[in-house]
């Protein structure tokens, strides 16, 4: 067996020795998955992860309390140093792809009352990504965004409204360019 074989079989491995620690410790996995080094500083039962979901290495999910805040479909991808900041709830559907570097919350705090912001209370909505969404690298997602199915977002975009389905968007903030399936011009 060469060495990358090798690799493959440890790597392999290891994922499921994690997959099966984050269950004991109550996280909701439906079916296998690849984890890799992950960090989860919130409680393990906040994240439900569905079969054939993979994460990369350093993505960070983070929630406030033990109901499932974060939901992340089957077969879909999230690439390295992604993080997912929930204080209500981020889903995100089957079969979507996440870029490394991007940043997706559904809340921050209020602002303009005088008050530091870590003293202001927190503003939530909810994220949802729909299924076969690609977000390429460093894109942030805002409170309350909704993407729709089939989407591609630029990377470096920051997306503080909703995009339709099946459509090209971004820039800061991020806009449509087209629809996918229409040529550009047309």
């Amino acid at each position: 067996m060469n060495a990358h074989r090798l690799r493959q079989l440890w790597q392999g491995i290891s994922s499921r020795r994690r997959a099966f620690f984050y269950r004991l410790l109550g996280m909701k996995i439906t079916g296998r998955v690849w984890l890799e080094r992950i960090e989860w500083p919130a409680r393990p039962a906040c994240v439900s992860l569905g079969d054939g979901a993979a994460l990369d290495r350093s993505v960070t999910l983070l929630a406030t309390n033990d109901a499932v805040r974060i939901e992340i479909g089957p077969r879909t991808y999230i690439n390295r140093h992604t993080m997912l900041d929930a204080a209500e709830r981020i889903e995100i559907c089957e079969q979507a792809m996440i870029g490394p570097f991007c940043y997706i919350t559904d809340h921050d705090h209020a602002f303009g009352t005088g008050l530091a912001p870590g003293e202001t209370p927190l503003v939530a909505k909810p994220v949802r990504i729909g299924s076969r969404c690609w977000l390429g690298a460093h894109v942030s997602i805002l409170k309350g965004v909704s993407i729709g199915d089939g989407t591609v977002v630029g990377a470096g975009s920051v997306v503080t409204k909703s995009l339709p389905a099946n459509v090209v968007a971004a820039g800061n903030p991020a806009r449509v360019f087209r629809e996918i399936g229409r040529e550009p011009g047309k």
